[in-house]
C-alpha cells in the first residue's frame, strides 16, 4: 500500500455563489479571520503528511499563484521596518520551492475533468482531493483523521458527515454495503451514491463532505467518463465505476464543515474562525454575544 503524499486542489470554479466578490478575487482568497480559505486547506492537508500539492487553476486565478510566491518588496520592507514577528509569520507558510504544481483547466467541464488535469502530475500514486471551498474544523485535521483509516483499510476513503433526516434531499450521500451499520460505526463499507435523494428513499443520512482518498486507477476512468449531471464529467460517477473493482469506505470524521461557497456558510466561517483564533478569540467572542444580545 502506497503512502498518500499529493493532493489535488481544483480551484478553478468561479465561485458564482458569492458574487460580485469573486469577480476580481478568487473564491479560494476570500479571508477567514486572517488568511485566505485556502490556506486552512493547506494546512490540513500539511498536518496529514502531504508534500506535494497539484493546484487546477484557470482564467483569473493568477492571485492563487503569487500567494505562494515569495514576496521581496513586502517581506525586505517587513525587514527594514523592524517587524520581524510579522515577517517571521509570513515566511512559516511561505512552501518550500518545488512541493506545489499548477495546472490549468482550460474549460469549465466540472469536477472530474478538473481531477484529471491533474493526472501527468499524479501518475500511479495514491492521492488527495481537498475541495477548497469546504473549511473543516477539528482538533486534528480531517484529511489526517482519513490518513489513519487509509493505513488500517487502504483503498478509497471518502469523508462524510451526518446530516438531519429530513436534510438528506440536499445533498450527495453514501449507499452502504448491506449490513453495515451506519448510524453507529465511524468507518462503513460502501456499496454506491446517490445524489440528493428523495428523504423516503436516501440509502444514508451521511453527506459527502469534499474530502477524499483516491487510488490512481480513477484517473483513466475519467479519461473517459461520459459527461453526467448539468453537462458535466461528475467525479462520483467515475468513483462510482472504480467502486465495481476497489473498496470504498466512508469514515464519519471528527470536526464541523463550513460551506465557504455560499454567503451564510462563509459568515459562518468567519465566525467560527474567530471565536477560536490565538490573538482575537476573546474579543470576537464579546463582540458576537454583544451582537446577539442586540437582536
Amino acid at each position: 500500500m502506497k503512502r498518500v503524499t499529493k493532493a489535488v486542489l481544483p480551484v478553478a470554479g468561479f465561485g458564482t455563489r458569492v458574487l460580485p466578490a469573486t469577480k476580481t478575487v478568487p473564491k479560494e482568497m476570500l479571508t477567514i479571520v486572517d488568511r485566505p480559505a485556502l490556506q486552512y486547506v493547506v494546512d490540513e492537508a500539511i498536518e496529514a503528511g502531504i508534500e506535494h500539492f497539484v493546484f487546477v487553476t484557470a482564467r483569473g486565478k493568477s492571485a492563487i499563484v503569487d500567494y505562494f510566491d515569495s514576496a521581496y518588496e513586502l517581506e525586505d520592507t517587513l525587514l527594514r521596518k523592524g517587524k520581524k514577528d510579522i515577517y517571521d509569520r509570513l515566511k512559516a507558510k511561505q512552501p518550500v520551492e518545488g512541493t506545489m504544481s499548477f495546472v490549468r483547466q482550460q474549460q469549465a467541464r466540472g469536477l472530474g475533468h478538473a481531477v484529471w488535469c491533474a493526472r501527468d502530475i499524479i501518475g500511479d500514486e495514491p492521492f488527495a482531493v481537498l475541495l477548497p471551498d469546504v473549511l473543516i474544523q477539528s482538533e486534528q485535521s480531517c484529511l489526517a483523521q482519513m490518513m489513519d483509516v487509509y493505513n488500517q483499510v487502504g483503498g478509497n476513503i471518502i469523508a462524510v458527515d451526518p446530516v438531519p433526516e429530513d436534510k438528506v434531499s440536499s445533498y450527495g450521500v453514501i449507499k452502504p454495503k448491506s449490513g453495515e451499520d451506519f448510524r453507529s460505526e465511524k468507518i462503513i463499507a460502501m456499496d454506491g451514491m446517490v445524489e440528493k435523494p428523495p428523504v423516503a428513499e436516501a440509502p444514508s443520512n451521511l453527506k459527502i463532505t469534499g474530502r477524499y482518498i483516491l487510488q490512481p486507477e480513477l484517473m483513466g476512468l475519467l479519461k473517459d467518463q461520459a459527461a453526467g449531471a448539468g453537462g458535466e464529467i461528475q467525479l462520483t460517477d467515475a468513483m462510482a465505476r472504480l467502486m465495481e473493482t476497489q473498496d470504498f469506505h466512508a469514515f464519519a470524521y471528527e470536526g464541523q464543515d463550513y460551506d465557504c461557497g455560499s454567503k451564510l456558510g462563509y459568515f459562518e466561517a468567519v465566525m467560527a474562525y474567530a471565536r477560536t483564533h490565538a490573538d482575537i478569540g476573546e474579543g470576537a467572542r464579546a463582540l458576537i454575544r454583544q451582537s446577539a444580545e442586540l437582536a
